[in-house]
């Protein structure tokens, strides 16, 4: 039994449910997203909280039902206070500037990088080495600081990269020299 699929989801004053036919669409302050239920599981609002509850106890329709409750959840803390995900350009000469609905890298290429947002997604350059990405959506936003971290991982020698604020990087020792053994 899903221990996640039965938690209840509470539904803040500010936020509206409608549903059209399978898509459940959630509006609140920050905007509004909707996600398609599967037909598997049904979802019902009352009292002030969101229950998931499944039809059958078939293991991929288990699996669903605590993905189906945290995607809502996820939705709902979206649309109300919104995520953010922070990367940091470390290495010599890197740095970030906005421009328009772009993102322009300089990260030790022969040319500037220029990164497109998507609609939903802002950024926020902070002394040219700090990126803060915000939405609603959270899969969007992390999607969008992976492909940016994509452009130039962090290396395990130097440390030089982009990388998630949080994120350790283990360093490796370099060459040991002519009489190492």
């Amino acid at each position: 039994m899903s221990r996640i699929g039965l938690k209840k989801i509470p539904i803040p004053p500010n936020v509206k449910i409608e549903w059209e036919d399978r898509l459940l669409r959630l509006c609140g302050p920050k905007g509004s997203l909707s996600r398609s239920i599967r037909p598997e599981l049904t979802v019902t609002a009352q009292e002030g909280m969101i229950y998931v509850t499944r039809i059958s106890d078939d293991p991929n329709v288990r699996a669903l039902h605590g993905l189906t409750r945290n995607e809502i959840y996820n939705m709902i803390r979206g649309i109300t206070e919104g995520y953010e995900r922070v990367l940091e350009l470390h290495g010599v000469g890197y740095r970030a500037a906005l421009e328009a609905s772009h993102v322009i890298f300089s990260i030790g290429r022969s040319h500037p990088v220029r990164f497109a947002l998507p609609a939903g997604v802002t950024a926020v350059i902070d002394k040219q080495t700090v990126i803060t990405l915000k939405g609603m959506d959270r899969h969007q936003v992390g999607q969008v600081a992976a492909d940016m971290r994509a452009l130039r991982p962090p290396e395990p020698y130097k440390g030089k990269g982009i990388r998630y604020r949080e994120e350790h990087v283990r360093r490796k020792e370099g060459k040991a020299g002519k009489g190492a053994k």
